[in-house]
C-alpha cells in the first residue's frame, strides 16, 4: 500500500513502519505531488527549527508544489514566511497577541462553554462537535478579534473547503476564498473607522519604530487567526473527548482530581494532536534529513503526529496516560514557527473539558468508530455522537 493511502486509514501504523524502515520517505503529498515524509521525534524537532527549510513557496522546484491557491491579500501571512518577514510580523503581532490578553478570556470561554453544554438539557444525545467544538472555538475567535454579533456566522462552511477540498468542485474552495476575503475587507474597514477594546483593532494601531502591518499583512493575520485558531482548537477539543471515552480509567482519574487538566492537556496534544503534518517546506538548498539527501526545491513534509508517537522520545507512546510529562511534544510546533495561538488553543480545551466533565458525569460514546475529517494534513473528528 502506498504509504499516503495508509496515512488516511491508520496514520500511526503506517509512521511505525516507516520510522523503522524508511523514516524519511518519498510519498505523494497531501496535494499528490512527491514529497518528503519526516517521521522521526529528533529530525522532526530539528526540521521545525532548521532555516534551510523554507515556508516561503517561492523556493518550491516550478510544478513540483500545488498548494492552495489564495489572493496575495490572504496568502501573505506567517505560514508562508521566512525571516526577516516573518521576525518583524511576529513581534508586531506579539505586541497585541499577549499571554494577559489570553488570559483575560478565561472566563468568557467558561462562560460560552456552559452556555453551550445549557443549550443540550440535562440528558439526551448530540454530535460534539456541531454542538459544542466547534461552535466554542468559533465563538472565542470572534469575540478576540472582534466580530460584530451581527455579522457572526458558521465559519465552517468557508473553511472546510479549503481543509478538505474536493478534487471535483475546485468552484466551492474558490467560492469560499472570496467570501473570506469580502468579509475581512468590510471588518477591516468598520474596524479602522470604529476601534475597539479587541484584537484587530490593536493590530491596526501596533507599531514600532514607525513599523506598521500593511493592507495584506493585516488581511492575512486575521484570516490566519480564524483559520488556525478555529481548525486546531475544534479537533484538539473533539480527539481529547473522544480519547478520555476511550479510555474510562484516564476518565475517572481526571474527574477525581481536575487539577491535573492544565498537564493532561500537553498528554491530549501528544497522544492525538489536531494536524499530522506541519506546514510544507522547501529546502533552499539540498539538505540531508535523517541520513537522506533531499534536493533544493523539493516538498518536505514533517510529520507531528509521527514524532508524538516515536517511542524513542515517549515510551509506550501509543498508551494515553494523564500522568506522562509530555514537555515537548511537537503537537503545535517548536522553534520560530510554533503556534503562535498556541496559549488560546490550551486554555479553550481545558475550559471545554472541565465545563463537559463537570456537566454529564455519564458520558458516553453513541458509535464505536466515530467518522474522521478524510484529510492527510488535519487530524480531526467529522462528528462525535455521544450521550449524556
Amino acid at each position: 500500500m502506498d504509504p499516503a493511502e495508509g496515512l488516511l486509514a491508520d496514520p500511526y501504523a503506517v509512521y511505525d513502519r516507516l520510522r523503522d524502515t524508511a523514516p524519511v520517505h518519498r510519498i505523494a503529498g497531501t496535494d499528490g505531488k512527491p514529497a518528503w515524509l519526516v517521521t522521526r521525534y529528533d529530525d522532526v524537532r530539528e526540521g521545525l527549527a532548521n532555516p534551510l527549510l523554507s515556508l516561503d513557496k517561492k523556493h518550491a522546484l516550478p510544478g513540483n508544489y500545488r498548494g492552495l491557491a489564495l489572493p496575495p491579500a490572504l496568502d501573505a501571512n506567517l505560514l508562508n514566511m521566512d525571516a526577516p518577514d516573518h521576525t518583524r510580523i511576529r513581534r508586531l503581532v506579539g505586541r497585541a497577541f499577549t499571554l494577559r490578553r489570553v488570559e483575560q478570556l478565561r472566563e468568557p470561554v467558561r462562560e460560552t462553554a456552559h452556555r453551550l453544554l445549557d443549550a443540550l438539557g440535562t440528558h439526551g444525545s448530540t454530535d460534539l462537535i456541531a454542538s459544542y467544538a466547534a461552535p466554542l472555538p468559533i465563538t472565542v475567535i470572534c469575540d478576540l478579534l472582534g466580530v460584530p454579533d451581527e455579522h457572526r456566522r458558521d465559519f465552517r462552511a468557508w473553511t472546510d473547503p479549503l481543509v478538505t477540498p474536493d478534487p471535483a468542485r475546485p468552484d466551492v474552495a474558490r467560492e469560499s476564498v472570496v467570501s473570506l476575503l469580502g468579509f475581512f475587507t468590510g471588518l477591516l474597514a468598520d474596524k479602522r473607522k470604529n476601534p475597539a477594546d479587541d484584537l484587530l483593532s490593536d493590530l491596526i494601531a501596533v507599531q514600532e519604530e514607525g513599523d506598521r502591518l500593511t493592507e495584506d499583512e493585516l488581511m492575512s493575520l486575521a484570516f490566519l487567526i480564524l483559520f488556525a485558531g478555529y481548525e486546531n482548537t475544534v479537533h484538539l477539543i473533539g480527539n481529547a473527548v473522544l480519547a478520555l471515552l476511550r479510555h474510562p480509567e484516564q476518565l475517572a482519574a481526571l474527574r477525581e482530581d481536575p487539577a491535573r487538566l492544565p498537564d493532561a492537556v500537553g498528554e491530549f496534544a501528544r497522544y492525538e494532536g489536531p494536524a499530522l503534518l506541519a506546514i510544507r517546506r522547501f529546502p533552499v538548498r539540498d539538505v540531508t534529513i535523517g541520513g537522506v539527501t533531499v534536493p533544493a526545491g523539493e516538498t518536505v513534509l514533517l510529520s507531528l503526529s509521527a514524532a508524538n508517537r516515536d517511542p524513542s522520545r515517549f515510551p509506550d507512546p501509543d498508551r494515553l496516560d494523564l500522568g506522562r510529562d509530555a514537555a515537548g511534544h511537537l503537537a503545535l510546533g517548536h522553534g520560530v514557527h510554533y503556534c503562535l495561538g498556541a496559549p488560546l488553543a490550551r486554555l479553550e480545551t481545558e475550559v471545554a473539558l472541565a465545563a463537559l466533565l463537570e456537566r454529564f458525569p455519564d458520558l458516553a460514546l453513541a458509535e464505536t468508530e466515530p467518522r474522521r475529517r478524510p484529510s492527510l494534513r488535519a487530524r480531526g473528528l467529522l462528528a462525535l455522537p455521544v450521550t449524556y
